[in-house]
């Protein structure tokens, strides 16, 4: 998540949280969905964007008081009787109110009515409740159903597919076993979850119903490649990621259930429930994030056991997740050689049931032991690269520096007017937006329009002004980058004692949030011939003192030539390596990690007479070749995503 702030001297604020991106690949050409259709027209007036303020438990609690609606706390959301439905399903044969279907998350507001699957924010709520708004009521609310034409592509592929034990040939059902790591998961299991396999993709097909099991709304395709001696899974899912709230597993859940495990991969819920019989669910986008729309299915479990893998990034999860879901009811299974994947722990023959009594109590009081903390610094020192955080594919410079992007720390980030300051830092969040890092931005100087043309730019590595045809290709494939933007734009006066409180709660946000917070703070004002330093950060040592790291965009083309800006980290709180890598400015691509294009041009080099030599014919004696005659083209670029492919 980044946020942009600004102040007396411009306080720019980013960041970053932990999220994935993932497109629609693996499928034959006549399976993949098509992309959507844009449904617009020329010329439409912008919205007007109306600021909304955020809500708090306490308000919602005092509204519904106030408007005489009984509730119940739960863990994470309030309970309330729905005004979604009749008034005969909300009573018993006593006139006592007993459905309280409709659940309103304590952070956000948002509700959803389990009866009539009505969703929408607290401002949709309050109209419902105030008889505002055109057809609330009647259920205009309702959450929408996938398009048209994902629907179709769901059924037709749902259709294609068959169960595995009804592959006509036995050989080929057994490679499919074996690929997946299924030789120990039974076909009642399979079909209890009614799980099937796509054979022109080579992939198992998890259906997403809606609850209740009343409709298929969506699937997620699991393809397997090898590499090596290990397999990678590769998933699609229909509808795209963002919008894929399924908790595979959920129509096998019963009211009665009190407990429930929760996995980051189907397959380790097929095989912990065949081990265990336990309620399992399977978070949709795995250890990437929790949507808060899952919460009210969630609340009926007194107790939440997270499996979510076997590395330190699943633990890390694992722990921000359960405090969301609240510590007290949380536990969770440290990664360890005896606690593997639920699927690997199966196919070593252990046993799933005991790991599971192994669970930790997520929730502890506020001082602990090294006895508590041991296994984590065990798991910091065996894993040293998932400990130095997200790794950068364009700036790998940035990387040799600062190893990585790790949640729970403040950067500081500065450098002279004009030098290309939001431009870098555009590409810094769009490289780790890409490898899935949720990415939130906010700025006081930058329109969001602004901001999104530039980091669309980069991310298609060119200019769309120039190939308007493509627009909407690369706009898909930005639109599936899990990027956020706040609405808040113009600059706003901020005395130092306001900045010192910023950069103090933000601190404190990015410790308890696990959040990586960057902050961009312009530098006081120095001489053009100086470099900057650590203390030209305007306002006082707050920034400088509170930051993990500290980087510094140096621009001394207007002192010495072009060619001289480079990035400067004098700070780095994780190892403590410094230094400096120089940067060059694309200017068709708006990026600092591509090189411009050289042009093409031929050398001539003379020689000892001064004579400018020829190029030996083949044969030739006598003839001195030209020490470093060469014509440089076109630099490749590693960076540049896959371009789009033209539609058929």
């Amino acid at each position: 998540m980044w946020v942009l702030l600004r102040g007396g001297y411009p306080l720019r604020i980013l960041l970053p949280l932990r999220g994935e991106w993932m497109g629609r690949r693996g499928l034959p050409r006549s399976l993949v969905p098509g992309s959507p259709r844009r449904r617009y027209r020329k010329e439409v007036l912008p919205a007007l964007e109306i600021p909304v303020l955020p809500v708090t438990a306490a308000e919602i609690r005092q509204y519904l008081r106030v408007h005489g609606i009984p509730f119940q706390d739960g863990h994470s959301c309030l309970r309330a009787p729905s005004p979604f439905v009749g008034t005969s399903q909300l009573k018993d044969q006593t006139g006592t109110t007993t459905s309280f279907s409709l659940f309103i998350d304590k952070t956000t507001g948002r509700f959803l009515c389990m009866t009539s699957l009505a969703e929408g924010s607290w401002e949709d709520f309050q109209a419902s409740v105030e008889g505002r708004g055109d057809g609330a009521r009647e259920g205009a609310l309702l959450s929408e159903a996938p398009e048209a034409e994902d629907s179709e592509e769901v059924r037709r592929i749902w259709d294609r597919a068959i169960p595995l034990w009804e592959l006509p040939e036995p050989e080929e059902a057994q490679v499919a076993r074996v690929m997946f790591g299924l030789t120990r998961v039974t076909d009642d299991t399979l079909k209890r979850f009614s799980v099937r396999y796509l054979r022109p993709a080579h992939s198992l097909v998890f259906p997403w119903f809606s609850p209740g099991g009343l409709g298929l709304r969506g699937l997620k395709l699991l393809g397997a490649e090898g590499q090596g001696d290990r397999v990678h899974y590769v998933e699609t899912t229909i509808p795209r990621p963002g919008v894929y709230h399924n908790l595979f597993g959920l129509p096998l859940i019963s009211r009665r259930d009190v407990e429930v495990v929760l996995t980051s991969r189907e397959l380790d819920s097929l095989a912990l429930n065949q081990s265990t019989g336990l309620p399992t669910l399977v978070l949709p986008r795995g250890t990437t994030c929790l949507p808060p729309a899952l919460l009210p299915y969630l609340e009926q479990f007194r107790r939440i056991v997270l499996w979510l893998g076997d590395d330190l990034r699943s633990w890390e999860a694992a722990k921000l997740f359960a405090r969301k879901l609240n510590p007290k009811r949380c536990s969770l299974v440290r990664p360890g050689d005896q606690q593997p994947r639920p699927l690997e722990a199966l196919n070593q023959g252990l046993n799933l049931s005991r790991i599971l009594r192994t669970a930790l109590p997520a929730w502890h009081k506020s001082i602990v032991s090294f006895r508590q903390l041991r296994e984590e610094v065990l798991g910091e020192l065996s894993n040293v690269e998932q400990a130095a955080g997200v790794r950068w594919s364009r700036f790998p410079d940035l990387n040799r520096l600062l190893k990585g992007h790790r949640k729970g720390e403040l950067t500081v980030f500065t450098g002279p007017t004009g030098s290309g300051k939001t431009t870098f830092i555009s590409e810094y969040a769009l490289d780790l937006c890409t490898q899935g890092v949720n990415t939130l931005w906010g700025s006081f100087e930058i329109s969001n329009v602004r901001l999104a043309r530039v980091m669309l730019t980069q991310f298609a590595v060119g200019r769309l002004e120039e190939q308007l045809d493509k627009y909407d290709e690369w706009a898909d494939r930005f639109e599936d980058l899990p990027l956020y933007f706040m609405t808040f734009h113009g600059q706003q006066s901020i005395r130092i004692a306001a900045q010192d409180y910023i950069v103090g709660a933000f601190r404190k946000f990015a410790t308890d949030n696990s959040c990586h917070v960057t902050l961009v703070i312009h530098p006081r004002k120095e001489d053009d011939d100086k470099e900057l330093q650590t203390a030209s950060i305007f306002g006082s040592a707050k920034a400088s003192q509170e930051a993990d790291n500290v980087m510094i965009l140096q621009d001394r083309k207007l002192v010495t030539g072009p060619g001289k800006r480079y990035l400067q980290v004098s700070k780095n709180r994780f190892d403590g390596d410094i230094g400096v890598f120089p940067l060059e400015f694309n200017k068709s691509s708006l990026t600092f990690s591509i090189p411009p294009k050289s042009k093409a041009r031929l050398k001539k080099i003379k020689d000892d007479n001064d004579l400018v030599a020829k190029k030996p014919s083949s044969g030739r004696k006598g003839t001195v070749p030209p020490k470093s005659e060469t014509c440089l083209g076109q630099v490749p670029n590693p960076y540049q995503p896959d371009p789009p492919k033209s539609s058929r």
